[in-house]
């Protein structure tokens, strides 16, 4: 290797401009849909030919909010409690030895030279280093094996989600449906249970503030940010 710098081609835009409640992984939550914002000169129309007729896209991205890079070679997974190490490249954790991330979205339409994407996993502003289609005769294979992945069952860190009819009628109806999907994969690290405690985070404008009670959520208020 050359140590060559990558420039990035494009940013995204999303509904989380903090790396909490950020989904843990592409494709966990559809909607708000997202905005991969090309710069010149890849901001031309000539770049995205022949891409609308792909249904889903692989974006390769910089964890630009994380800083530190990886020294490790072993992470705890969140999905394992937190207190399990394995290996680094067993993982998709944020912590590696390069800080690029890989995430599967799918493609909605293309506006101009913007492309709109849902299922996205990247905070607001995020660097993409190159968007490519996913091929599903050689990228999807039914018979893999998930690893200790596997094991991990999904309805078992799935919340309830409960909103007050009150702090329910704060949302938009289009951003209601996606902020309780991200509050059902449960945004808080793994290694805190403590119900008393008042987790919160931006999305889409609005700060949501809620508590954690065994398997239920349960939104304690909900405001809009002032600009």
């Amino acid at each position: 290797m050359d140590g060559s710098v990558f420039t990035p081609v494009a940013v995204i835009r999303t509904a989380f401009p903090t790396k909490f409640g950020v989904p843990r992984q592409s494709g966990l939550v559809e909607k708000p849909y997202a905005r991969v914002v090309f710069e010149p000169p890849y901001r031309n129309p000539d770049a995205l030919r022949g891409i609308d007729g792909f249904s889903h896209l692989w974006l390769l991205w910089l964890f630009s909010e994380n800083p530190r890079s990886g020294g490790s070679a072993t992470v705890r997974p969140p999905r394992l409690g937190g207190n399990v190490r394995m290996g680094v490249f067993a993982t998709r954790s944020p912590f590696r030895p390069n800080p690029i991330g890989l995430s599967c979205v799918r493609l909605i339409r293309v506006e101009g030279c913007d492309l709109i994407v849902s299922g996205a996993d990247l905070v607001d502003g995020t660097p993409i280093l190159d968007v490519k289609p996913y091929l599903p005769y050689t990228d999807s294979r039914p018979d893999a094996v998930a690893g200790f992945a596997d094991d991990v069952n999904r309805s078992d860190y799935r919340l309830s989600v409960g909103v007050p009819p009150e702090l329910a009628s704060v949302l938009p109806p289009d951003l209601l449906e996606p902020l309780l999907a991200v509050l059902a994969e449960d945004p808080r690290p793994s290694y805190q249970s403590d119900p008393s405690r008042v987790y919160g985070f931006p999305f889409a404008g609005y700060e949501v503030r809620f508590r954690v009670d065994g398997g239920a959520l349960t939104v304690v208020s909900l405001e809009k940010i002032d600009p």
